[in-house]
């Protein structure tokens, strides 16, 4: 009896320990300034590392993977095609901030609206592709919100489709790593423009010309995806890498940190979360 006793009393024990144990061995990432990120492994589909990552953000120019896959939907259905050119309306031309310095007098190539929106974070750009695919920026942003209640991004919500700060216009991690994910996923043939290091479109200033994410300069092993910044938002990028390791194979990872202080910082934290989820798991 006492025997029995002494077994389940063991086996106790060693039920509690049990977790403790485990937390023990899972790796504890680095320290990450940004308000909030998150790390994916989607080859194992893991998440590695997280925090905050179901608080509404600001998403700024984040938004812009939206409306790409919006876009990318549409020429899938060929109800536009890459060849195709688009007006460029007066709002389109007088979009502050980020542009890819197109007017009204353009008819520019939906291959190079595209380009524009996604290299150069062209809000121009974002603005013509939204009137021409959608009929009208409402409408634009109708299937957006509809996309993102689709893939179920519950805590989304678009109001515009370059992502200038606005009221309710939200995202969080969780919704950007479903939507990153996604788009990679759905669109495969579409991906080579996020891993396009420079870009202009002629007649245009030539120092637009690179992409915005500098961990494509960097790091030969990064083929996307897409930065922004706000005041609001501060300094934000969603980021994919892709390594071989021998006997193992290939993983993918994505990073997503937001809010960080600088271009650099958005880039070094990025590249941080990137490493060590090689290198720790």
């Amino acid at each position: 009896m006492k025997s029995l006793l002494s077994t389940m009393r063991n086996l106790a024990c060693a039920a509690l320990l049990a977790p403790t144990l485990v937390l023990a061995q899972v790796p504890q990432p680095p320290e990450i300034a940004a308000r909030n990120y998150m790390l994916v492994d989607v080859t194992a589909g893991q998440v590695l590392a997280a925090k905050d990552i179901d608080a509404q953000i600001e998403p700024a120019s984040l938004t812009k993977l939206m409306s790409a896959y919006v876009v990318f939907d549409a020429l899938r259905a060929k109800k536009v095609s890459l060849e195709q050119t688009l007006p460029v309306s007066v709002k389109a031309w007088k979009m502050p901030g980020s542009r890819m310095f197109i007017d009204p007098k353009m008819q520019v190539k939906v291959n190079d609206l595209i380009s524009g929106m996604i290299i150069q974070s062209g809000n121009d750009a974002t603005m013509a592709l939204a009137e021409g695919v959608g009929g009208s920026e409402e409408n634009f942003v109708r299937l957006m919100n509809e996309q993102a209640k689709a893939l179920g991004m519950t805590n989304t919500k678009y109001v515009n489709p370059e992502g200038l700060t606005a009221p309710g216009h939200l995202t969080s991690a969780r919704d950007l790593s479903i939507l990153a994910q996604r788009l990679m996923k759905d669109f495969p043939e579409y991906m080579h423009y996020y891993a396009t290091k420079n870009y202009r479109y002629p007649g245009t200033p030539e120092s637009n010309s690179y992409n915005r994410n500098s961990l494509l300069f960097r790091d030969p092993t990064v083929d996307g995806l897409k930065t922004g910044h706000t005041n609001a938002a501060g300094y934000c990028l969603v980021a994919t890498s892709k390594r071989d390791f021998p006997n193992v194979g290939q993983r993918r990872l994505i990073s997503i940190v937001l809010g960080t202080s600088s271009e650099s910082a958005r880039a070094n934290e990025s590249q941080k979360l990137l490493n060590w989820g090689y290198t720790a798991f």
